[in-house]
């Protein structure tokens, strides 16, 4: 099974892109993460073959599948937490996860809480969020593949210029302690021979050109032995491009 995952950074802007790699990619799942849309506004690719779900409110997130290997069981909920900015509100659940049964394995597109600075509540957030999504790795048993942004550097060999993030998330060591907690739940990286290479590169300050990029859409799984992974670096060249490449993993 091919499952690949995409921050699509607005998937009503980019329709036309997922089109393409859809048609050319051969990928059996698609995640996709920062749809940016209403479930109502989420575009119709079943024209494509592929059955889609889509959870999102319109705002900063959402997340979608897109499977031509069934579909079944979606859900949105893993045990993770919610976020308000004010601490005695509601912590509303945000869009920011959503899986399903695809080919007999349990998918999950995710879009881990970025964290904002280290001493915001939304870094706590995202340190709940990755320990949520753990403890649900380790309650299970079935074949499981997570997918998405993970908004966590693993490695410094994963960042251009680890200097640059000094004092400032995506590199601190409770992150990549909650990436490694994944592992310790029974996961593998399947992403790990991409080390070194880059999925994310800002828009700001021409880093896409100047190659200076980071490592953060990753995939972990359980039951499926993690083959030939690729970065699809051509989809973040031209106009109109997401911010991040496609990540795409062959599963045996």
């Amino acid at each position: 099974m091919r499952i690949a995952t995409w921050n699509i950074n607005s998937v009503r802007t980019r329709e036309a892109r997922v089109r393409d790699f859809l048609a050319r990619a051969d990928v059996d799942v698609l995640c996709l993460q920062e749809t940016k849309c209403t479930d109502a506004q989420f575009p119709d690719f079943s024209d494509t073959g592929y059955a889609q779900a889509h959870c999102g409110d319109g705002s900063f997130n959402g997340v979608a599948l897109l499977s031509r290997v069934g579909l079944d069981g979606v859900r949105t909920d893993f045990g993770q937490p919610g976020f308000a900015k004010d601490p005695d509100a509601a912590q509303a659940r945000e869009p920011r996860a959503i899986g399903a049964t695809c080919g007999g394995a349990e998918v999950w597109s995710l879009y881990v809480p970025n964290g904002r600075e280290i001493h915001d509540r939304h870094f706590t957030y995202k340190l709940d969020f990755l320990a949520a999504l753990a403890s649900y790795a380790r309650a299970g048993s079935g074949s499981l593949v997570v997918t998405g942004d993970f908004n966590v550097i693993p490695t410094d060999e994963d960042v251009w210029d680890p200097a640059l993030f000094t004092g400032s998330t995506h590199v601190t060591p409770r992150e990549r302690a909650a990436l490694r907690a994944l592992v310790d739940a029974g996961l593998t990286e399947a992403t790990a021979g991409l080390r070194g290479r880059y999925s994310y590169w800002d828009y700001q300050a021409m880093r896409f050109p100047k190659g200076q990029g980071v490592r953060i859409d990753l995939q972990y799984s359980r039951g499926l032995e993690p083959g030939a992974a690729e970065i699809d670096v051509d989809e973040r060249r031209g106009r109109g491009a997401s911010d991040h490449a496609p990540v795409i993993v062959d599963y045996r």
